[in-house]
């Protein structure tokens, strides 16, 4: 097993990895997609909305995470000739607070806890945020934002804000692990600014990328588990915490 003892905190994507935000996409998308007799099921919804979220993510960097939610609704519309009112635009953007949390996350952030820092760094406004904290029940060290740097991942600025961040809190060098299920969005842009990273696989074993889109070069993170349990199982069995 990986000995994750040299490691003084965590850094995490939260949608994808603690929080299940193809469910919670899926669960607005399913009706609206059906109400407008499209016969699309939902991994074809989820990869399609997921392509117009990172392009939207990208267009408008500064934009509320419900807004481009809303925008990316409307633009998956437009591509499949199907009507996107406002109000629907609204209702999935106000849906993400409410999006549920995998079922080990809290568990596996409570183990974390006791021997790392733990740091959010996350596609979403604070607002939205607020409501997924709720349900992962401990008290991060520092939440980073879309909203608080004023892009989206997967810009490098991004993860330079996460460094600053970690410096500040006085993580040494080489002591930040990040942890992500996102290739495209997390891995990529974590290996380019030299964090090793730990893939949180929730789709193992299931064809295609969901609702993200596939990573844009080839990236090998440092280790895969299939779940935050087994991460937190194999984090903390490490031996000593580092001095």
């Amino acid at each position: 097993m990986p000995d994750f003892a040299d490691f003084e905190a965590i850094s995490f994507d939260c949608y994808g990895t603690l929080i299940d935000w193809e469910s919670g996409l899926a669960a607005v998308l399913r009706p609206w997609a059906r109400s407008h007799g499209l016969d699309l099921d939902d991994d074809a919804l989820l990869a399609a909305y997921g392509a117009h979220e990172a392009r939207e993510e990208t267009a408008h960097p500064r934009a509320r995470y419900p807004d481009i939610v809303g925008r990316s609704l409307t633009a998956l519309g437009r591509e499949l000739g199907a009507e996107v009112t406002e109000e629907d635009a609204r209702r999935l953007g106000a849906s993400v607070p409410g999006w549920p949390a995998f079922g080990d996350s809290a568990d596996a952030l409570a183990a974390l806890s006791s021997r790392f820092k733990l740091i959010i760094l996350s596609n979403v406004d604070r607002a939205s945020f607020a409501g997924s904290a709720r349900q992962l029940g401990v008290t991060f060290d520092a939440v980073l934002t879309a909203q608080d740097i004023g892009c989206y991942k997967p810009s490098r600025r991004n993860f330079d804000t996460l460094l600053a961040q970690a410096r500040r809190m006085g993580v040494g060098q080489g002591r930040l692990l990040h942890a992500a299920q996102s290739l495209f969005h997390d891995h990529a842009p974590a290996k380019a600014a030299g964090l090793p990273t730990v893939w949180i696989n929730r789709r193992g074993g299931r064809p295609g990328w969901g609702a993200t889109p596939p990573p844009r070069a080839s990236v090998v993170p440092d280790w895969e588990f299939a779940s935050m349990a087994e991460f937190a199982a194999a984090a903390t069995r490490s031996s000593v915490l580092p001095g």
